[in-house]
């Protein structure tokens, strides 16, 4: 009788194959440490994929998580990205099964499929070499690279025979009369219930492997977070609680207005990895080479206790952060001056830039000239008071005032002094090689509830942020509709590089109205009202709210 066609066996067996195969790859993580294969190959493919094609998948993402109010847009974007990964491995999964079915159907019909489960076993390990060479290029585990190899074949390995068994097994189109067999007298299973059987059996490895593990990696999410709690508590005795500096200021935010220092739970994320790196300090050194007269390896403890400590308010902007967006925060930095750092490396006159690399992968070049004419770049290691966490870049990260995000590394391991410039990671993929911060002011909320009487007028407070990198905000002001530009009251920043909140009182009329809101340098220099979106070099024009008071 006819057996059923290659393509449809394989996608199902590969489904139910590569269902349990992603639990217990995600359980052998939490448990080991072992490295997670999906995004292994999903971080892979963001390295690898030419850079038009990432830039238009990270607008498109972040189209989509404001066009549907999906919520915060770096911790959604981290979901989306997950989500991703585990649907590219899982369709991966899929399609191979369906290749190696359509082969062992090929060697078998010219007698050439050998017996037993050993060519399934060496099948799956054939589809396991990308895996593995994608798993220990792009790294995120401290497992020793030999045991990752064994793991990932011996793995694939099981998955490949058990798909070549089951194969084997599956059942041909039964007679009538056997059909009509009751189920619990010898006859052979139909289709229906050998899916069953091995259906349940790939639901149940599944939700177990898939239960456990997040079992465990919630336990241990809780358990840093209570490490940062600690961490946050010790350092508020020694120094109190976070004093802002403008805290007597008479302009007050409008509430609603997103806070003036953010929480760090709260402050945007983006990088080039699904998971965030997690690097051990006892082991991690910084090293810095190239063009310097004496090569360095630092310690952390070395930099917090050995230089020059910097704080500083800091707010920091995505460069694809769109006009009204939230990929942009603000806390309190900490760190040792980059130039007193490289002083003692001895840089060599020749030298013109510094390339700086993470443990992701993650590469940028800084100039030389920069880091000797700006003292505020730092080598930082805390925020908020607390030791950097490891989503933001912990043991350490750069800061470099006036640029967007893309130009700043986290979790840095080498510094390299070289002569001549090169293109950075998102340089090479498109993007400004400057990456100056565009200025750009924001409404945040129109408060009607709060509308309130003064002099005879109604009034509705409306308020935001001007932010220009560490050009500094002069002016803010607001239009209704097709009205005159009016100014808004600026509340102190916290530094000279962070946003300016602001506030205008608007005498209330009742309808539907446009707000419109604009700012200027600390020099004067207008806002750009072109409407551009980030690509290359940030976004620019000007924002606005509809609403019906």
């Amino acid at each position: 009788m006819r057996r059923p066609a290659t393509s449809f066996l394989g996608a199902t067996l590969g489904a139910l194959l590569t269902a349990p195969l992603l639990a217990v790859f995600y359980l052998a993580e939490q448990v080991f440490g072992l490295p997670f294969p999906p995004f292994a190959v999903f971080d892979w493919l963001a390295r690898t994929l030419p850079g038009d094609i990432v830039v238009r998948s990270i607008e498109a993402m972040v189209d989509i998580i404001r066009r549907f109010d999906l919520g915060e847009t770096s911790g959604t974007a981290k979901t989306l990205e997950t989500l991703a990964a585990l649907l590219i491995f899982f369709g991966g999964g899929v399609l191979a099964a369906m290749l190696l079915l359509v082969w062992r159907q090929w060697l078998a019909g010219r007698g050439r499929l050998p017996q037993g489960l050993w060519p399934g076993g060496l099948a799956g390990m054939l589809v396991s070499v990308p895996v593995v060479a994608i798993s220990l290029d792009v790294g995120g585990t401290d497992t020793a690279p030999g045991i990752v190899a064994i793991w990932l074949l011996l793995a694939f390995a099981v998955w490949g025979a058990l798909l070549f068994w089951l194969a084997e097994r599956w059942p041909e189109p039964q007679p009538a009369e056997l059909a009509a067999v009751p189920p619990l007298m010898a006859r052979p299973l139909s289709r229906r219930e050998f899916l069953i059987r091995v259906g349940s059996a790939s639901a149940t490895l599944t939700v177990i492997g898939a239960g456990v593990g997040r079992y465990l990696e919630v336990r241990e999410e809780r358990s840093y977070q209570a490490l940062v709690r600690q961490r946050r508590a010790a350092a508020e005795a020694v120094a109190g609680q976070v004093d802002l500096p403008n805290r007597d200021d008479p302009v007050i935010p409008v509430p609603g207005t997103r806070p003036e220092y953010t929480p760090l739970e709260d402050h945007y994320r983006i990088d080039i990895n699904v998971r965030a790196q997690e690097l051990d300090a006892a082991t991690w050194r910084l090293r810095i080479g190239g063009l310097v007269e004496r090569p360095l390896e630092l310690t952390l403890d070395e930099i917090v206790n050995d230089f020059s400590r910097i704080d500083r308010y800091v707010t920091l902007s995505c460069i694809s952060n769109p006009i009204g967006g939230d990929l942009i925060s603000t806390t309190r930095w900490t760190g040792a001056p980059l130039g007193e750092v490289l002083a003692r490396a001895g840089v060599q006159p020749q030298a013109t830039h510094l390339r700086i690399s993470s443990a992701d992968g993650f590469y940028e070049t800084v100039a030389l000239d920069l880091v000797r004419d700006d003292p505020r770049l730092m080598l930082t290691y805390a925020w908020d008071g607390i030791p950097l966490l490891h989503e933001h870049g912990y043991p350490l990260r750069l800061y470099i005032p006036d640029r967007y995000g893309m130009k700043q590394p986290k979790w840095i391991t080498e510094i390299e002094a070289i002569a001549g410039d090169e293109d950075g990671y998102w340089v090479a993929r498109g993007w400004d090689r400057e990456a100056r911060v565009r200025a750009t002011a924001v409404i945040d909320v129109v408060a009607d509830d709060l509308r309130h009487t003064s002099e005879g007028m109604t009034l509705v407070p409306i308020g935001g942020i001007a932010y220009a990198g560490a050009r500094g905000i002069s002016a803010v002001e607001v239009r209704v509709d097709d009205g005159p530009w009016q100014p808004a009251q600026l509340r102190q920043p916290l530094s000279d590089t962070t946003w300016v909140l602001w506030r205008y009182e608007w005498p209330f009329v009742a309808g539907r109205h446009t707000f419109t809101v604009r700012c200027r340098e600390a020099d004067g220099t207008p806002q750009i009202e072109a409407r551009a979106g980030t690509f290359p070099s940030g976004a620019t024009g000007y924002h606005d709210l509809t609403r019906t008071l």
